[in-house]
């Protein structure tokens, strides 16, 4: 079965920004906490993809997101 959402890195770091925009999950987090926010059984295709990018599964959010612009600095 094909996924219906193509998970490339730059839509999954989209993903995990807005979650912690709205401060459903933190920086501080294993990216594998995301997989509770993407279907199942797509999980398999945003791991691949993550690996395919250098990221463990248990690496921090942060380091998904990388550096962030700050608007009220």
């Amino acid at each position: 079965m094909i996924p219906s959402v193509q998970y490339s890195i730059g839509v999954i770091k989209d993903e995990a920004r807005q979650l912690v925009k709205k401060g459903i999950v933190s920086r501080q987090q294993p990216i594998y906490t995301l997989c509770q926010y993407i279907p199942s059984r797509e999980w398999v295709c945003v791991e691949c993809e993550l690996e395919r990018n250098d990221f463990l599964l248990r690496d921090r959010i942060i380091d998904l997101l990388g550096r962030e612009d700050w608007e009220d600095d």
